[in-house]
């Protein structure tokens, strides 16, 4: 069961991208690049038995009789003897990166030895140099158990710096009792009976890929072409009433009370819509729809650095990524967790593994991608473009 609080931790893919770090980033400052060699100091884990770990909130396990205990960081302490300084401090990617992007670039210690933002994020920190290459000698579970989908995005071939900490699919969701009527393909949200009860996400990092897909493109290497000509799409059915706005995470009230019936949207939130409202529909779309993650990385001079390593090992033990994903609900980085969850003894935990929300089935995984992200030198006139449409 989902707790209560559960749609405040999705929030943060909704947010756009409108910081003046972001600026500074998008404009790739290159004296903020820091080189290989100088990304790593000692490393204390031998002597010094901890870590710090900055999450988003309500992204981990958490005992159902005892908030402050988190059942598998517990068990890992105990395990190990490493004590998990463990901090919700992350709501938004661009404010993070404001957070801790000076004593990156000026290469000083942030005072966190594991970091968790999304990939689009990610790519920028390791554009610029930020986050160390793991030793995959010391996380065999990543190695054998990682999803193939999730292995080698084009930020990061091979997952050298960041391993996903849970992953979520950006489709469509829909409601087929008020519709009458099945969406199948992206298309379908430009008929004519759903005039101005459509929404697309605000997030220019969000939208794009599945916009994109609708069009029968690659999203693992689109064009400038293919996002102009997406926004000229856009633009012109925001001019003509279709798309009744663009949401952050309030697309969930706005489908639950009928005010929108079709809208971009996320996998995560859907689950929780569904045990509310069955009639709520979440469609990978023929053409095909976006895979995400949001990923572990290990900042320059971190001082834990195989603790942190030991540590992002440790959730991929299949075990413990199905306690994880029966929390979470999000699709879980760790196949291999499904026959876990199917084998639990407790019936709604086993009809988890059945989830195709959590572990997509073959078909499903066919129609999936991780799109390529956008660069450093297009990030700042897509950005104007894209906040012009959504007239900011």
């Amino acid at each position: 069961m989902l707790p209560p609080s559960y749609t405040s931790r999705v929030s943060r893919r909704s947010l756009l991208l409108a910081s003046a770090a972001a600026a500074l980033a998008g404009c790739g400052v290159p004296a903020a690049y820091v080189k290989p060699g100088d990304r790593s100091a000692a490393d204390l884990s031998t002597t010094d038995r901890r870590l710090t770990w900055a999450n988003w909130p309500l992204y981990i396990d958490v005992d159902d009789a005892d908030e402050t205990k988190r059942p598998t960081l517990d068990a890992f302490e105990e395990r190990t003897g490493i004590s998990v300084d463990y901090v919700e401090e992350i709501n938004d990617n661009d404010e993070f990166f404001g957070k801790i992007s000076p004593s990156l670039m000026n290469h000083q210690q942030t005072g966190r030895d594991l970091i968790v933002i999304s990939d689009w994020m990610c790519a920028r920190f390791v554009r610029l140099g930020w986050v160390q290459e793991m030793d995959r000698a010391r996380q065999p579970n990543v190695t054998r158990y990682l999803d193939p989908l999730l292995r080698s995005p084009a930020f990061d071939p091979g997952r050298k710096f960041t391993v996903p900490w849970q992953s979520g699919i950006t489709g469509i969701a829909y409601n087929r009792r008020r519709l009458g009527r099945e969406i199948q393909q992206v298309s379908d949200l430009w008929a004519s009976d759903l005039k101005g009860r459509v929404t697309l996400l605000s997030g220019l990092d969000e939208a794009f890929a599945l916009l994109m897909q609708g069009n029968g493109v690659n999203i693992t290497k689109w064009t400038a072409d293919d996002f102009h000509t997406v926004c000229e799409q856009i633009e012109r059915r925001v001019g003509s009433g279709h798309i009744r706005r663009f949401t952050g995470n309030d697309y969930i009230k706005d489908l639950s009370s009928g005010d929108v019936l079709a809208c971009q949207a996320y996998s995560g939130d859907v689950i929780q819509l569904q045990a509310d409202d069955p009639d709520i529909e979440f469609v990978v779309p023929e053409e095909g729809a976006e895979l995400w993650s949001e990923s572990l990385m290990i900042p320059n001079l971190a001082r834990h650095k195989t603790n942190a390593e030991r540590l992002i090992d440790y959730y991929y033990e299949p075990e413990v990524a199905a306690d994880l994903a029966a929390w979470v609900n999000y699709v879980c980085p760790v196949p291999a967790a499904q026959d876990v969850l199917a084998s639990a003894k407790d019936k709604e935990t086993a009809a988890l593994a059945e989830d195709p929300l959590i572990f997509p089935d073959s078909a499903m995984r066919e129609r999936l991608a991780v799109a390529r992200d956008i660069t450093a030198e297009e990030r700042v006139d897509f950005a104007r473009r894209w906040n012009a449409l959504l007239g900011l």
